[in-house]
């Protein structure tokens, strides 16, 4: 299936230096963000209270929110967790205000927005403790109870941040063994040094504006890393197979009809996922809000990024015919002309 079929190819390596000073540029600036701003990590990694409610009716999540985002505690969170009636609410650590405090203002804020008044219940557990559980009571009706608080410590977001930049780094180690077992050293290279070229960009992007960078937003970093490589693999496939055809082609003549070749394609493939990506950071709420925003950024630049860094990479690199075809293959056809790029 394609759109449109090119039959010249277009000279994108003429241009490769232009396109890598402009990538390299680019680099430096989300890296000097990054220096300069650092990010602003969530509550997963900088530790903070974690309160869950129960509502007797599906919870109105957007309400929730409005409730204790006014109440001035700064970055929260607010999302659904097993149940619709179940709602967690994650706050940051304020010194200033013990744990127990800011539970009871969140609760008793939340209770007035059910106009209720909060009442406190005596109940005896399993093992025969007495628990005191908070309710919010309307006309001897409980629309609303406290089911627990917690209190989630730095050590923990030290182990989440731990653990993160080990799955990041596993993920790149894997990347580079794959491409170099499917190809070519030059090419694991160049994959992967376009690939954290993505993920520093995005990560720029974070630190720039300081957006709230999340465990959903690391999900959406290691989903880049593996679709932009993606992209870089079919690139890669493409001029293999164009070195075994073309014996006639210069090594960057088989890098443009390669990215030529592949132009239909990757339009519409990375056209329809963004197209999914956008339905999600139109209607995904806060929630999916900056998970959708990284991935629309990483798939932006993940096709700049396999197009232009990639394959110009491993041209610089001195990738040629001899480190992918073996020498007398019957597949060479020395008399095939250069013929335009088709899909």
């Amino acid at each position: 299936m394609e759109f449109f079929r090119i039959k010249r190819d277009i000279p994108f390596m003429k241009h490769a230096l232009i396109f890598n000073v402009v990538s390299f540029l680019t680099f430096a600036a989300a890296v000097f963000f990054l220096l300069t701003r650092g990010l602003h990590f969530s509550i997963e990694f900088t530790g903070g209270t974690v309160i869950e409610v129960q509502y007797a009716q599906a919870a109105d999540i957007n309400k929730t929110r409005q409730v204790v985002e006014h109440m001035g505690f700064g970055e929260v969170q607010v999302t659904n967790f097993g149940t619709s009636r179940d709602v967690m609410i994650r706050l940051p650590i304020r010194p200033e205000i013990k744990q127990d405090e800011m539970v009871d203002r969140v609760f008793g804020e939340l209770c007035k927005a059910e106009s209720g008044q909060v009442v406190q219940h005596q109940e005896i557990s399993p093992q025969g403790e007495t628990i005191s559980k908070k309710a919010c009571a309307v006309n001897q009706q409980e629309p609303l109870t406290l089911a627990r608080s917690e209190v989630v410590g730095p050590s923990v977001g030290a182990e989440l941040a731990h653990d993160a930049a080990m799955a990041l780094g596993f993920t790149v180690i894997g990347i580079m063994l794959y491409l170099a077992f499917r190809f070519e050293w030059k090419f694991a290279v160049a994959g992967i040094i376009a690939n954290l070229h993505d993920v520093v960009i995005i990560l720029g992007f974070f630190a720039y504006f300081q957006w709230e960078f999340s465990l959903a937003v690391l999900a959406a970093i290691l989903a880049v890393l593996g679709y932009s490589v993606n992209e870089s693999v079919v690139i890669f496939d493409r001029i293999r197979e164009a070195f075994r055809k073309y014996r006639k082609m210069t090594t960057h003549e088989v890098i443009d009809h390669a990215i030529t070749s592949t132009m239909s394609r990757t339009i519409i493939t990375h056209g329809s996922t963004q197209m999914m990506v956008l339905s999600m950071l139109l209607f995904g709420g806060p929630t999916l809000h900056y998970f959708a925003v990284a991935l629309t950024i990483g798939i932006l630049f993940g096709i700049y990024s396999s197009v232009f860094v990639a394959a110009a990479l491993a041209m610089w690199l001195g990738v040629k015919r001899e480190d992918l075809v073996k020498q007398g293959s019957k597949r060479e056809d020395p008399d095939d002309p250069n013929a335009g790029a088709v899909v």
